[in-house]
């Protein structure tokens, strides 16, 4: 019985087993189920209207930026590392020798060239003609350590703020001592060497004082001090110092030249002034303004403002007003500082650089021929004019008065109020009672009598810049002698005699009579 219900359940006129992936009603795309499960190809009905484009790749070029300007330029050679005479010409020397001694020490801010001098003395031992003072930049070695290089796995640079532990001190020890892979020496490089530990300077010392002959060590510091003693007595210490504004500023123009951009040669002596000294911060500020620069180039406005220095018209106008004591001009000329958003100790820094420059062209005629005032030369036939108007000793006591307020703004929460008290002093010598204030009092009452004494020249001098003919010359009255009654008066009544003048000997008897 259970058989055939079996059966009656399985047979195959009463259950049909559907096709595999078969559904009942249309399908997703709308078409009948026999259509769908046909083989043949389905040609599907385009909705009305225009035919759909296909999307075009949109094709973006894009230019690879282009490198710092201290890294595009970062020196080679060592005649091209600028304003380090003094460092440069004893390492060539030491080469040309071969006394290249087994550790350095190199010294000195930031910016200056301390790493650069470091490559380059590497470069300079591992060359294939070397060691020699000018590498030849063809050996593999050469390649390997220049501009844009890829390194060499035997010179090794250390940043001994995140490696100056012991335990990094320990296994540079132990590295030391394996030969170099393709070079002539292994040359470490420890840069922030102030950094490294007690601890990490003294895991050091015995390798450093007697290293195995194919190791150099070269350390860079900007605080010598804190490298300890025993390692500083092991190494040829080399000093390096800022550069000179006007080595530097030669080689920033020669930069924007070889970029191929037009900067102004007023701009330059800001990019100078906000480096500091410093190559590297003194070429991220120039990279900065290339990327801003117009049409026209880097002019002096845009380098100003965006620096943050104070416009030269602005100084300008405060200076004169200082001059002719005018103190309308000057709490004008501090409201528009304000106004624009100036920082008021900027502006008083900038203030007293400028006075600096004036008491230099006062005391030194020819100073802005010379170069020691550098400036460009509209603005000098100015600073030439504002040092004829103030006095040295105006000046001088002017320039005391806003260095002292400048040390006194550190931190103040009013900086307006300090620079408008630095400036109402400035305008009040006579609040001064020390020497400084009488200089500066002396100072204003000789621009006084200056202005005044040209006239009264003129005056005593007319009759003899401009002698009389005898013919335009007046006929002398005659002086008759007086025997009885006075002589008659004249018809225009004489000028009275001067003090200076002695009554003749004829008046002096009629008056007695």
């Amino acid at each position: 019985m259970d058989d055939e219900r079996e059966d009656e359940l399985f047979d195959s006129e009463l259950y049909e087993e559907p096709e595999p992936f078969e559904q009942d009603g249309p399908d997703l795309f709308g078409a009948e189920p026999d259509v769908a499960a046909s083989d043949e190809p389905v040609a599907l009905e385009a909705p009305p209207g225009p035919a759909p484009r296909e999307p075009e790749a949109a094709v973006v070029e894009r230019h690879e930026a282009p490198l710092a300007l201290y890294r595009r330029y970062r020196p080679d050679t060592f005649a091209d590392v600028i304003g380090q005479e003094h460092v440069t010409e004893p390492l060539q020397r030491a080469l040309t020798n071969n006394r290249v001694n087994h550790a350095y020490l190199f010294s000195g801010p930031r910016g200056c060239g301390k790493t650069t001098s470091a490559r380059i003395l590497a470069r300079a031992l591992n060359c294939a003609q070397g060691p020699t003072p000018i590498p030849c930049g063809e050996c593999q070695s050469c390649r390997d350590l220049a501009r844009g290089g890829p390194g060499s796995i035997d010179v090794i640079e250390i940043d001994a703020a995140s490696h100056g532990g012991v335990d990094d001190a320990r296994d540079l020890r132990e590295r030391a001592f394996f030969a170099p892979v393709s070079s002539r020496y292994k040359i470490y490089i420890v840069d922030e060497a102030h950094m490294v530990t007690t601890a990490g300077f003294n895991a050091l010392l015995k390798v450093v004082e007697e290293p195995p002959p194919h190791v150099k060590f070269i350390f860079a510091t900007t605080e010598p001090e804190k490298v300890i003693g025993t390692i500083r007595s092991r190494t040829h210490h080399y000093p390096f110092r800022l550069v000179p504004p006007k080595t530097l500023s030669a080689y920033l123009g020669s930069l924007c030249e070889a970029e191929g951009v037009a900067v102004d040669s007023a701009a330059l002596p800001l990019v100078v002034r906000a480096g500091a000294g410093s190559v590297r911060d003194s070429l991220s500020v120039l990279d900065q303004l290339l990327g801003g620069a117009g049409p026209d180039g880097v002019t002096y406005t845009q380098a100003a403002a965006l620096l943050g220095y104070t416009p030269d018209a602005l100084l300008d106008e405060i200076v004169d007003a200082f001059a002719a004591g005018d103190a309308n001009g000057v709490f004008a000329s501090i409201d528009k500082v304000i106004e624009v958003g100036q920082d008021p100790r900027r502006f008083a820094e900038d203030l007293l650089r400028r006075l600096r420059d004036l008491i230099i062209v006062a005391a030194v005629p020819d100073a802005l021929t010379t170069g020691l005032v550098d400036v460009a030369a509209d603005q000098a036939e100015r600073l030439q004019g504002q040092a004829s108007t103030l006095g040295p000793g105006e000046l001088t006591r002017a320039a005391e008065v806003i260095a002292s307020g400048l040390t006194e703004m550190r931190g103040t929460t009013a900086p307006r109020l300090h620079l408008e008290l630095m400036c109402a002093r400035v305008l009040l010598p006579a609040a001064d009672v020390g020497d400084r204030g009488v200089h500066a009092r002396l100072d204003r009452l000789e621009r006084r009598l200056e202005m005044t004494a040209p006239e009264a020249l003129d005056v005593t001098a007319r009759p003899v810049s401009q002698p009389e003919t005898a013919g335009q010359r007046p006929a002398p009255s005659p002086v008759q002698p007086t025997t009885g009654a006075p002589a008659a008066a004249p018809a225009s009544s004489p000028e009275p005699p001067t003090a200076s003048e002695p009554p003749s000997a004829d008046v002096a008897p009629a008056r007695q009579r």
